[in-house]
């Protein structure tokens, strides 16, 4: 079971390795795909605002939004975790590996359709040129298509909650991890180290996760149902009050 688990993992990588070299190789679709990413980073924090504000909800909300629909570079995480898959197997129980795996298929499959909404925001229809961000963001979803995939891409995010859920009630697991920190470091391995920890915490705040993936579930699949099925018009203005809410709540870069 382990050494599937392990396979899992390094295809994934493997897939998401090639996407990067592609956009190495490419400006113009690096720099949309980095659009694509913002704007849907921008999305996720506006749709759970609430829950990034909530005491309880608000470390497993800010792991989703950093480490699974963020913006950010994860690169180095990535090369990490790629060197040590073998390695993971050997040293923590099943669940950890199975929700590492689960965590680098989530990965692929984010960074798949990210690629495949970026060239398509490189080549807008003629009327989604000159339209607003959500606008073209919305055009580019539809372009794309593939429910399976999308409903896919929620299903796999929500078993690596419940799989990050069961793991807070491992006896001794977060005990080992910390008398892991060393070792990592010394490996180069502190990127990987620490979003497992994070993760961790993340659900362990939480006492109980069933709430929080079942607001993820509901929200995610009404927008992915208003996506593709909505009247374009009004997803579009819907897109626009909740982004512009969303900022007018946090207020101008830098806090006033």
């Amino acid at each position: 079971m382990q050494t599937q688990s392990v396979q899992r993992i390094r295809d994934a990588l493997q897939q998401v390795a090639q996407l990067r070299q592609q956009h190495a190789g490419n400006t113009a679709l690096a720099y949309a795909n980095a659009e694509v990413k913002r704007y849907q980073a921008r999305r996720f924090r506006a749709t759970y605002a609430d829950l990034l504000r909530n005491p309880r909800y608000q470390p497993a909300a800010s792991f989703f939004l950093h480490e699974l629909y963020g913006d950010k570079d994860y690169t180095d995480r990535d090369q990490q975790f790629a060197r040590i898959a073998q390695t993971i197997a050997r040293l923590f129980p099943e669940a950890v590996v199975n929700a590492a795996a689960s965590m680098a298929e989530v990965h692929a499959l984010t960074e798949t359709l990210d690629d495949l909404m970026a060239r398509a925001w490189l080549a807008p229809p003629p009327q989604a040129r000159q339209a607003s961000e959500s606008a073209r963001y919305l055009s580019c979803w539809r372009q794309l298509g593939d429910r399976a995939a999308r409903q896919k891409q929620l299903d796999v995010v929500l078993q690596l909650g419940q799989e990050l859920d069961r793991l807070t009630r491992t006896f001794g697991l977060r005990s080992l991890l910390k008398m892991m920190r060393r070792p990592a470091a010394a490996a180069g391995l502190a990127s990987l180290q620490q979003f497992l920890e994070t993760g961790f915490d993340a659900f362990a705040t939480m006492n109980g996760a069933d709430e929080f993936l079942r607001l993820v579930r509901q929200r995610e699949s009404e927008w992915s149902r208003a996506f593709f099925d909505d009247d374009a018009a009004a997803c579009e203005a819907r897109l626009a009050d909740l982004l512009a809410a969303d900022a007018a709540q946090r207020g101008p870069p830098g806090g006033a």
